[in-house]
């Protein structure tokens, strides 16, 4: 089981006895079998008949649609999760301030501590004062974050600390054709943030549908804010997971020579592009991530073959396995951010004392 990227600017996805076919706009043919797959993941303007469509609800296939740029246009909904009794939970926590502070402080202390395990390898690279510093000052800022005392003063410092870690992340890159400014997205100004949001993007529906196999609801938060339309817990349950999975994921990328300057392009983000629209979604953003404003403003992508090359490593980064503590033995990416979510639901269900995020060594 696994997951079919279909990534194309036109086609068709068409049904053909027990199987999907889709058809690319050179006229090959590719044939997916449902039985191989438990996600598939649509970005460009894919048609899809009925019959297909038909076939991907009656087997639950969990299928998203993404534009060009990696934003979320939709997906397929299946049945909602039926233990009424476990939202209940959720919602109710919302009410208990000391759940709340210490489900935020565990969710932002992982973030920080992996991005510090990161700058660590950075620097043992890349030996540098400036970087011996820049630990420093983050690791000064996570003893912090250990006792503040309210949720408003840990996202500071989960902010903070991304500020920091950001700093040095470029030292990581090798090409010189590898540009980062400093985080930003809906456009990429660079790049490397073309690379890093569509990982997150990939990473962010990975946990969600974890998220709603449990039969939590994804909207309801704690170290996020709560917005409309905002999956704020899948947000909060994704943090521990950017600086291992994405972040190193990015700059390997890059310097492994798997994408190359003929990858991305530069395109126009207005209000009135489909494709690349500049007009953004509040509730899709996370905290600290920078955004345009304007009416209309220069953006880089991945074209269509890097979004390919992106997404096949993002799935064997998935089936990567490394220890995970808790179960005492090594199992892959995609099983431990499955028993992270589950972990977190036997909290709600007063399984567990405390949530403890995933921190590499």
């Amino acid at each position: 089981m696994g997951t079919i990227y279909i990534i194309s600017d036109h086609g068709k996805l068409t049904k053909q006895n027990d199987a999907l076919v889709f058809t690319s706009p050179t006229g090959d043919v590719r044939k997916l079998f449902l039985h191989r797959m438990d996600r598939i993941i649509i970005s460009g303007n894919v048609e899809i008949t009925g019959s297909a469509l038909r076939m991907l609800m009656h087997h639950r296939i969990d299928t998203i649609f993404l534009s060009a740029n990696g934003r979320f246009n939709g997906k397929l909904q299946f049945e909602e999760g039926k233990n009424v009794f476990l939202r209940k939970r959720q919602y109710d926590s919302l009410r208990d301030p000391d759940f709340c502070l210490a489900v935020a402080r565990s969710i932002a202390t992982g973030k920080l501590a992996n991005q510090i395990t990161y700058m660590q390898r950075i620097n043992r690279k890349n030996a540098s004062m400036n970087v011996d510093q820049v630990i420093g000052q983050a690791k000064r800022n996570l003893d912090t974050l250990s006792v503040a005392n309210s949720v408003d003063s840990i996202r500071g410092h989960e902010g903070m600390g991304s500020k920091l870690y950001f700093s040095v992340f470029r030292l990581n890159l090798i090409p010189d054709w590898a540009v980062f400014k400093g985080r930003s997205m809906n456009p990429p100004k660079d790049n490397v943030n073309a690379v890093l949001s569509f990982l997150y993007t990939l990473l962010m529906y990975r946990v969600d549908a974890y998220i709603e196999m449990e039969g939590l609801d994804p909207y309801v938060g704690y170290l996020h804010t709560l917005e409309f339309g905002k999956r704020s817990l899948t947000f909060d349950l994704m943090e521990e997971f950017r600086a291992p999975v994405c972040d190193t994921l990015a700059c390997a990328l890059f310097n492994l020579g798997i994408l190359t300057a003929t990858d991305f392009e530069t395109v126009d983000f207005s209000k009135e592009s489909d494709d690349a629209p500049l007009q953004y979604d509040e509730s899709a953003i996370a905290e600290n991530d920078r955004v345009e404003t304007s009416d209309s403003v220069k953006g880089v992508l991945l074209s269509k073959e890097g979004a390919r090359k992106v997404a096949l490593k993002f799935e064997e980064k998935m089936d990567s396995e490394l220890f995970y503590p808790p179960e005492n033995t090594k199992i892959s990416y995609q099983r431990i951010i499955a028993a992270q979510v589950h972990r977190f639901r036997m909290l709600l269900a007063g399984e567990e004392i405390e949530y403890k995020p995933f921190m590499i060594k």
